[in-house]
């Protein structure tokens, strides 16, 4: 009978094991915990591939199989590493994950890991691995460390010449294709060399340009010593070679940049070359509480401007105001902003919020729903007071307040204008036909 009983517990023992976690005490998958993966994996020399998964979640169910088979392929030669998010939620704070499985690699740089982003099969993912070791292999050569995050001995950056920055996106033979050549985003490709002093030179004004273009161009990099296919069919013969990607890449050339080396350079470059394929943008009018929120939410600012009342200033007048606003649009278009209107008293809160109203109109106010602040426009209503005023918003300056308010303001809804002229309300007219009128005493009149 106890031995009925010792097999039945160790049938469910083995049982409670594989519900609990995918990877069982005799894969090679590595089981990460949060008392074990800072002396482990961000301590450690070694590279890791590390999966962040839930054990319910089906995805990563699928992917078991072949991350242990990836796991016995590496063994020796890169470290392959679990985390059962459920159980150890804390250590994939710190990276961002928000679903499974999500694959981390930890290389050269222990506080940035890359995402791992190619296929999801044991061939692919040790191909991958692979690729990673020469990478980090490349950097030691060249002289670059890592850094470990304990503070350790190490330093610099995680790619030895610097281009490692948090919006410069690391690309690879392996997501090359995916990342860029398959993506309707504009993408700025700088090829590089870790020993190339030209590169690390540039490094710091590409994470610079990278950071002030987020949203608008997406910055990335390749170590051409590592990764050479597309170093070699884009014709890159020396370092650093810049390439700008745009929409329908895949059956054209990429063009060759030739702008300055400079953050500022690069920004100006680059922007230049999206407002050429951008709409100038719509001037709509706030009727509703969508209105508002798609151009201030999805954009870095919204221009909001209140019209006159269409009694106080007819089509003729607002057609005047618009026009004045559709070209400024146009003229910033590369600043990606929203534009919209509203006729004056139809949407109190709003100009409540923005401190609009004590100056008359038409008004203006540049509100950044990020940041919870605005600015407002103290020159003329005119085609060059509002140039200055977007002027100083385009670089940054300007005198801003907070929104009165912790969030977007109650918007009403109302009609859109119909492009007419207004009119007054009709008076009620009254009958006095039957009504009878005593005389007036003659002291009366």
């Amino acid at each position: 009978m106890e031995l009925i009983h010792g097999v039945f517990l160790a049938v469910v023992l083995g049982h409670v094991a594989t519900v609990n976690g995918l990877y069982d005490r005799n894969s090679d998958v590595v089981e990460l915990t949060a008392g074990n993966f800072q002396g482990k994996v961000l301590d450690s020399d070694d590279l890791w591939l590390v999966e962040f998964y839930a054990p319910w979640c089906g995805h990563c169910k699928s992917l078991a199989p072949e991350w242990s088979k990836a796991a016995a392929a590496l063994k020796g030669v890169v470290k392959v590493g679990a985390v059962n998010m459920d159980d150890h939620g804390s250590v994939g704070q710190p990276y961002g994950i928000r679903g499974f499985p999500s694959i981390k690699v930890f290389g050269a740089d222990k506080k940035k890991p890359v995402d791992y982003e190619s296929a999801r099969t044991a061939s692919a993912i040790v191909a991958e691995a692979l690729n990673q070791v020469k990478k980090l292999v490349n950097v030691r050569l060249s002289g670059g460390g890592g850094s470990r995050s304990s503070g350790g001995s190490r330093s610099g950056g995680g790619g030895g010449d610097g281009f490692a920055a948090e919006e410069v996106v690391a690309l690879t033979d392996s997501n090359f294709e995916q990342l860029v050549l398959d993506s309707d985003d504009m993408w700025l490709v700088a090829f590089h060399a870790p020993w190339c002093g030209h590169c690390k030179s540039l490094a710091p004004h590409w994470a610079t340009a990278a950071h002030e273009l987020k949203g608008k161009v997406k910055l990335g990099a390749v170590d051409a010593t590592a990764d050479t296919v597309y170093s070699s069919r884009y014709g890159v013969k020396g370092f650093p070679t810049i390439k700008l990607f745009n929409q329908g890449k895949k059956d054209g050339d990429a063009q060759e940049y030739d702008g300055g080396r400079t953050s500022s350079d690069i920004v100006s470059w680059a922007l230049d070359k999206l407002s050429a394929k951008i709409e100038p943008p719509e001037i709509i009018q706030v009727t509703e509480k969508t209105t508002l929120e798609t151009a201030c939410q999805k954009n870095p600012l919204c221009i909001v401007s209140i019209l006159p009342h269409i009694l106080d200033c007819q089509s003729d007048c607002r057609n005047g105001y618009l026009k004045v606003l559709r070209e400024l649009g146009a003229r910033y278009k590369k600043q990606l902003w929203g534009w919209v209107w509203a006729e004056a008293g139809a949407q109190p809160d709003l100009e409540e919020a923005l401190g609009i109203g004590g100056f008359g109109y038409p008004a203006m106010a540049a509100l950044n729903a990020r940041k919870m602040k605005f600015a407002l426009l103290r020159g003329a209503f005119s085609d060059a007071g509002i140039h200055e005023f977007l002027r100083e918003l385009s670089v940054g300056r300007g005198s801003t307040a907070p929104l009165r308010g912790a969030e977007l303001p109650r918007v009403a809804a109302t009609t859109p204008w119909d492009g007419k002229d207004g009119e007054m309300p009709a008076e009620d007219e009254y009958d006095l036909s039957d009504v009878e009128l005593e005389p007036l005493d003659k002291d009366e009149l």
